[in-house]
């Protein structure tokens, strides 16, 4: 790969009302007409996305969004999407011509209740000046002021160093997949199948990932196919400090690898890295109260076009099935749609999420927290469901003893 993924860049959403001057300020910052600019208001329809190198706070992925005032039926439409990004957002920018009211409050108010650190651009400076009151206001609440013309490019260095002042150290810093785990000079065995869902020429992207994350932390990495493993094992003097496996070849990775050298999934490092491994752990549990008919939402963050075995839309539900022993009622989503109300499922299962940032992984994880919604991944699934569960978990100590601590009630 070339450029960073869209799941590792941070996501720096845009946000304000129609004809705020977003657009031109996406455009200005990224020295691109990116976005189409106009007079008539509600000109962006769609979020628009532009990554880009922000040096020196590394890859980062602008959203410019519809404006938030928009009206109509195709207006709430807009709305929707624009509300869509916030479960992605990791910096905020609420951009305002002079004024700054009730839609401006509302946007720092949501924005402030997922945590999500806020940069206040007054545009269009050159017509009207922000209120004094509001920008004392602004500032006896913590939140960053940049005032420009954007069209011009006035005031753009001052937002350049607002973006890199308001990062949080934790998005700078990214935790890693598994280096962590096995520490430098010490070897990692990936096994990676070729079938047909590995793009031709190129490896998945949680294995590439992986890999990069090994070389950053100076451990070694060692890949081979699952019918390689147990000859490159035996080829081994010592033996590796960790073997990863796709999830679909649990299985046979489980019977070929000795006890005592720790086994897991890329999708279950991607739980830990990209979600909240415990409580996705702890979801996986509610699979042993799934009954027949019971809705299970299938969620996939990339758009892939299923193949005839595909792992979420088949694999999953027949070893879910043939463990429940009754049949269950999937239903599966792609990309950024994510529904609103889960009640009405009882359990949802999320892939590894390498194509999403960590922010929409927490943010839907939370949606399935505060509506009582059990919510597992992949991996954690399909090794549950092949009673390898523990055994999938031994790398993760504090996760392996939510499950002893639960089996013993």
């Amino acid at each position: 790969m070339r450029r960073a993924p869209r799941g590792l860049r941070i996501h720096i959403g845009i946000f304000g009302r129609r004809n705020a001057g977003k657009s031109s300020l996406l455009n200005a910052i990224t020295r691109q007409r990116v976005s189409i600019v106009s007079d008539t208001a509600g000109t962006t329809t769609d979020p628009v996305e532009k990554p880009m190198e922000l040096l020196p706070l590394g890859p980062v992925l602008f959203i410019d969004t519809a404006g938030i005032d928009d009206v109509g039926a195709l207006g709430s439409e807009r709305v929707k999407r624009t509300e869509q990004v916030f479960d992605r957002t990791d910096l905020g920018v609420i951009v305002a011509a002079g004024e700054w009211g009730e839609f401006e409050e509302q946007l720092r108010a949501e924005l402030a209740r997922r945590e999500i650190p806020v940069i206040a651009v007054f545009n269009k400076c050159d017509l009207a000046e922000p209120d004094a009151a509001v920008l004392a206001r602004l500032a006896d609440a913590g939140i960053p002021v940049v005032k420009t013309v954007a069209p011009e490019g006035r005031g753009i260095l001052d937002f350049r160093q607002a973006l890199l002042a308001t990062a949080p150290d934790e998005l700078i810093n990214n935790p890693t997949i598994l280096g962590d785990l096995v520490g430098p000079g010490e070897l990692a065995v990936l096994v990676v199948p070729i079938d047909k869902e590995a793009p031709k020429g190129r490896l998945i992207m949680p294995q590439v990932q992986s890999i990069r994350d090994l070389l950053d932390t100076d451990a070694l990495a060692l890949v081979v196919k699952e019918r390689e493993l147990r000859a490159a094992l035996d080829r081994l003097k010592e033996p590796p400090k960790l073997v990863v496996t796709d999830s679909q070849a649990f299985l046979k990775v489980d019977a070929d690898v000795p006890r005592g050298i720790m086994l897991t999934s890329f999708s279950i490092l991607f739980a830990r890295f990209k979600g909240d491994l415990t409580t996705q752990v702890a979801g996986t549990l509610a699979i042993e109260d799934l009954k027949g008919g019971d809705r299970i939402l299938v969620a996939e963050s990339c758009s892939h076009h299923p193949i005839g075995d595909d792992i979420g839309r088949v694999k999953i539900p027949r070893w879910l099935t043939q463990y429940v022993g009754a049949k269950l009622d999937f239903e599966t989503v792609q990309g950024h749609d994510f529904p609103a109300d889960l009640t009405p499922y009882s359990l949802v299962i999320h892939c590894g999420a390498c194509v999403t940032n960590r922010r929409e992984v927490l943010s839907r994880i939370m949606r399935c927290r505060e509506q009582g919604v059990p919510v597992t991944n992949y991996g954690l699934t399909i090794s549950y469901s092949l009673g390898i569960f523990e055994r999938a978990l031994e790398p993760f100590p504090a996760a392996l003893d939510l499950v002893r601590s639960r089996s013993r009630k």
